[in-house]
């Protein structure tokens, strides 16, 4: 699906189905450098599931067009100028991030609690701070930036191998996405969330109902980072992934996948 937002032309995967009035509006969002194919999986289970599916490239990603845009907050306010260009499917929706995305996830729903039903971050912390070494490398989009992301970002067990899904090699799928993101674009994701400081103030005014999902070996969120930020929102509910890195999509799609499910189904019951 092709969307004008603030005139520039943004991609936004469906899921395979096309959008049906009455049905709810989930929103899935990317990584610092990635694109929508990180929830091919799960737009899909999403969309034949009974929702609408907006699986986004953030500007300047994957199929988008404009620039990255350089903080949280001005990717938190994007996302709702995307649900608003769906008036009839757009209130309110639900919010599922990853990474960075998970902060984008967590800012909107703190800035524009009445447009959030439901809340999924995954790999999440309130603070993101990036090591000088990676933001050095991105900065000269020097391929040991791209690396660097796959090794911290993947558990143990995924550089062995063992993918859900037969043929494909986890690390191997996760560089190539980010070898195909334009100069600059990890860059600047990667400074947007080393300068993101509004975590805590953000947590503290989430009222939709919210869902942790932390890998226990998780590197680039570590999960003591998770465990606070679900304390900090009340009655949020977290979920840990044993042996699990930070690509919890990836290294651990169907457990993901049914812990989105369960929120869902709890978060449509309290509405």
């Amino acid at each position: 699906m092709l969307l004008t937002v603030e005139g520039h032309a943004v991609f936004a995967a469906t899921g395979g189905r096309p959008h049906e009035p009455g049905k709810p509006l989930v929103v899935l969002l990317h990584g610092a450098g990635m694109d929508h194919t990180a929830w091919a999986l799960h737009s899909r289970w999403l969309a034949f599931h009974d929702w609408n599916v907006l699986a986004v490239d953030l500007p300047g990603h994957g199929k988008s067009a404009g620039p990255p845009l350089a903080s949280i907050g001005a990717m938190a306010a994007w996302v709702i100028a995307v649900i608003d260009t769906l008036p009839v499917l757009g209130a309110p929706a639900s919010l599922i991030g990853h990474s960075m995305g998970a902060l984008i996830a967590l800012e909107a729903a703190g800035r524009f609690p009445e447009r959030v039903r439901a809340l999924v971050l995954i790999g999440a912390a309130a603070a993101m701070p990036v090591h000088k070494d990676l933001l050095a490398a991105a900065a000269a989009n020097e391929h040991a930036a791209i690396d660097m992301v796959n090794l911290w970002g993947h558990g143990y067990a995924a550089g062995l191998g063992g993918s859900r899904s037969p043929g494909v090699w986890m690390v191997g799928a996760g560089e190539r996405i980010l070898e195909q993101a334009r100069p600059g674009v990890l860059h600047a994701d990667l400074a947007a969330c080393n300068a993101y400081r509004d975590g805590p103030a953000a947590a503290a005014a989430v009222r939709a109902p919210a869902l942790l999902i932390c890998g226990e070996r998780d590197q680039m969120t570590p999960l003591k980072n998770g465990r606070a930020l679900a304390q900090s929102m009340p009655g949020a509910a977290l979920i840990t992934l044993a042996g699990a890195g930070h690509m919890l999509m990836a290294e651990r799609p169907y457990e993901v996948q049914d812990a989105i499910a369960e929120h869902a189904k709890r978060a449509s019951r309290a509405a």
